[in-house]
């Protein structure tokens, strides 16, 4: 079976370029979505439309396995939180406040996060250059989260919206990590439907609170529009390609495809956004990008099967 292998990894692989292309598109939305939905209601109708499509899919897989999620359905909350929520309402929570560039750079950095957990709960090895990756790409986040303004931090506006930003990327890395930590029988499209479900139900309080609160937004036809996109493209697309590719490659591996988020955003956030980058995004990117190559490049490539392709 080596050569059905080798196919498998050459098609990870070559989807692994859409994935930040799709998770551009969510980017559109997150910025889209202000005075047209509420953050927590996009996420619910992204993920609960996600939720449904994938579980008609699988519907035989999930009850064939049926007893085995019910054993583990708190990691399915788990990681419904982490994946749905955080790195779904959060975003577009952020995106209020902050551009789609600032979220691409500021979420680029993930794939550090992800090899500093992967060492201390899988034993990875870390070595000096692993260390001085995290010191380059943690130091380009700080530079985009203060526009460039080291010498006058007492007069930086923050952002709130960086923050939440920061805080789904770390979710996203515990969300990659755990799922190596606690593997699964399903297939991946099954255990995506089986996630999906679990966020679709930590959003349902949040997302009635909202839509019950003084001022809430009146949903109409743009909203749909907003959640049928952000749960067919950055949805399904990128978290099922993402969630199988990891299977096949490795979770470090994997997060090198998150090399390519800057780009994308860019190009989208200037072309249909119209927020061009500025030169605090330009010099992140030079210090994020190579910190989290740094972190992610294997010892020995030619020894190991972890090396980014």
């Amino acid at each position: 079976m080596p050569d059905a292998a080798q196919r498998e990894t050459r098609k990870a692989l070559l989807l692994l370029w859409l994935v930040p292309a799709l998770w551009a598109v969510n980017y559109i939305v997150a910025r889209k979505a202000p005075g047209v939905i509420g953050p927590y209601m996009l996420a619910l109708g992204r993920w609960g439309l996600a939720a449904l499509i994938l579980v008609v899919i699988t519907r035989a897989e999930l009850w064939q396995h049926r007893a085995t999620i019910v054993r583990a359905w708190r990691q399915y909350l788990v990681l419904g939180t982490l994946g749905m929520l955080i790195c779904g309402a959060w975003v577009y929570e952020g995106a209020r406040s902050t551009g789609a560039m600032n979220i691409a750079l500021i979420y680029s950095a993930s794939p550090v996060l992800i090899s500093l957990g992967a060492m201390w709960w899988l034993g990875e090895a870390f070595g000096a250059r692993q260390k001085a990756g995290v010191v380059l790409a943690l130091t380009g986040v700080l530079h985009v989260v203060v526009r460039g303004q080291w010498t006058a931090l007492g007069q930086v506006q923050f952002v709130a919206g960086d923050v939440w930003i920061v805080a789904a990327t770390v979710s996203w890395a515990a969300y990659a990590l755990l799922q190596k930590r606690w593997p699964s029988p399903l297939s991946a499209t099954a255990r995506l439907a089986a996630i999906c479900v679990g966020g679709a139900l930590v959003l349902l309080p949040p997302a009635l609170w909202e839509a019950t609160r003084a001022g809430a937004d009146v949903l109409g036809s743009q909203a749909l529009l907003l959640v049928v996109v952000a749960g067919l493209i950055p949805g399904i697309g990128a978290y099922w390609i993402y969630s199988w590719a990891q299977k096949i490659l490795g979770a470090s591996r994997v997060a090198v495809a998150l090399y390519l988020g800057p780009l994308y955003a860019a190009a989208a956030a200037w072309g249909l956004l119209g927020e061009p980058p500025g030169w605090h995004h330009a010099v992140g990117a030079l210090l994020i990008l190579p910190g989290v190559f740094l972190v992610t490049r294997p010892a020995r490539p030619a020894a190991t099967p972890q090396s980014p392709a």
